[in-house]
């Protein structure tokens, strides 16, 4: 297991801010704990896409309690490591529902970097104006909603209206939609069930599951998949692990199972 270690302040870290500035100029990244995590992310190995899926969740696999209760279940190292994951990305993706349960900033805060475009899949139009991910702070938004939602964006966010079956909107169009604007590096971070939509699609390329020392008991779980009667039809994922602090990223590689974003 490799271990990852954490800056004490994140704003005068040099280890990385030489990573970051690395990162983006195409030259080879000197070894380092950063190097072994976040370099999968750095070019597309399927099309021209990286997509990144960022769970963070307890030992016996639950995110939140039953009420929807969730902050935080990682500790500052598991939040400083999703910071540096939007620091590296895009675009950020969440759900609805996560931005109504939490009502996210969905910034670079706890590490040096650019916050990336925030996008919001929102199929009945039902995030309000006065929400923190539409903040006029110069960083770019999209509102992704259903054909024929009649809603009424602030100025600052951009509107995209894609077919909705079922109250669903395809993964594979919400990629598409997002390449052809230029965002090419996307991190889905919530919630499970975006992250499971993504994944069930075969969108991923790669996902971060930082796994805390917290055992819950109950609560709503990480996953929501098509039910399995046999392990062997169970999904055995390449992966690898980093300990950050006292929780543990899994890494695991989707890319043999992608599917190819097609431009149409």
């Amino acid at each position: 297991m490799t271990s990852y270690p954490l800056p004490a302040a994140p704003s005068s870290n040099l280890l990385w801010e030489q990573f970051l500035g690395d990162f983006f100029t195409g030259q080879a990244l000197p070894s380092s704990p950063l190097q072994a995590i976040f370099e999968p992310l750095r070019s597309p190995q399927v099309d021209g896409m990286v997509v990144v899926g960022q769970i963070g969740q307890t030992m016996d696999g639950r995110i939140a309690t039953v009420t929807g209760q969730s902050k935080y279940v990682n500790g500052p190292e598991g939040l400083t490591h999703l910071h540096q994951l939007r620091a590296l990305v895009d675009a950020i993706v969440i759900g609805v529902g996560t931005a109504l349960a939490d009502n996210p900033q969905l910034t670079v805060r706890l590490v040096n970097g650019k916050s990336p475009a925030r996008v919001i899949i929102d199929p009945r139009g039902r995030l309000p104006h006065q929400s923190l991910a539409w903040q006029d702070d110069g960083i770019r938004k999209i509102w992704i909603v259903g054909d024929g939602v009649k809603v009424y964006p602030l100025p600052q966010v951009e509107l995209i209206s894609l077919p909705a079956i079922d109250g669903r909107i395809d993964p594979i169009q919400i990629l598409q939609t997002l390449s052809l604007k230029g965002l090419k590096r996307v991190l889905v971070e919530g919630g499970a069930e975006t992250i499971s939509r993504f994944m069930g699609a075969r969108c991923l390329d790669r996902l971060h599951l930082i796994v805390a020392p917290i055992v819950m008991g109950s609560g709503r779980p990480s996953f929501n998949l098509p039910s399995i009667e046999h392990m062997d039809q169970a999904t055995r994922l390449p992966v690898k692990t980093h300990l950050i602090g006292n929780e543990i990223v899994f890494d695991c590689d989707l890319q043999q199972q992608r599917s190819p974003i097609t431009l149409v």
